[in-house]
């Protein structure tokens, strides 16, 4: 198997096979971290699209230095977050002129399971969205998409230090923000999708 350093060495020079087999390694890694962050599987396929578009424009001029591409993956994920709008319409038109490659849920997947997933996320971003965008970030990195404070700090371009901080204050406001909340009635989804915050500081 070759190492993502090596495929990202191929692919800059141009091999388009190294840069698929990156693509099907991180593309639901990708897909998944900007549905978190979207609450909408159709923007999130848009987008996922759009990352890897941007990685292959880019890969000249980027160098892989650790174990793994997904940090810096989700860096041009978080960039391409921050101005959906813009980046999707500039990468429209060379989006359709690329042969179909984005990443493809499972057609047999259920479309209520989809729509009901939406909802859910969009409950969960509604409490999250209030705290400060870097906070959000390194809590969308490190908790839902599980990036190490070393691999987060890549994705960023911020020392550890900050990361570690920035996920200390991220948590400590929303478990301050949920206490705020008067309490759903036993079995709301709000008190199903957060009663392992309450409990335990961990996860989403």
């Amino acid at each position: 198997m070759s190492t993502d350093f090596e495929l990202w060495s191929c692919a800059a020079e141009g091999d388009s096979a190294a840069f698929g087999t990156l693509f099907d390694k991180y593309a639901p890694n990708v897909y998944n971290h900007c549905f978190r962050r979207t609450a909408d599987w159709s923007a999130a396929e848009d987008l996922t699209s759009v990352v890897f578009l941007e990685a292959w424009r880019r890969r000249g001029e980027v160098r892989i230095r650790h174990e793994s591409a997904l940090p810096w993956l989700l860096g041009v994920a978080n960039n391409v977050l921050r101005n959906r709008q813009r980046s999707l319409r500039r990468h429209r038109t060379a989006l359709d002129q690329l042969p179909s490659q984005a990443y493809e849920p499972d057609p047999a997947e259920d479309i209520a399971g989809r729509i009901d997933d939406e909802h859910r996320m969009r409950e969960i971003l509604a409490m999250v969205n209030r705290l400060p965008a870097a906070d959000r970030e390194v809590l969308a990195l490190c908790v839902w998409s599980e990036l190490t404070y070393e691999e987060a700090a890549v994705a960023l371009g911020i020392p550890v230090g900050t990361v570690r901080s920035r996920l200390s204050r991220a948590r400590s406001r929303l478990k301050d923000l949920l206490g705020r909340e008067a309490k759903p009635q036993p079995g709301h989804r709000w008190s199903e999708r957060f009663s392992a915050l309450r409990t335990k500081g961990e996860k989403l």
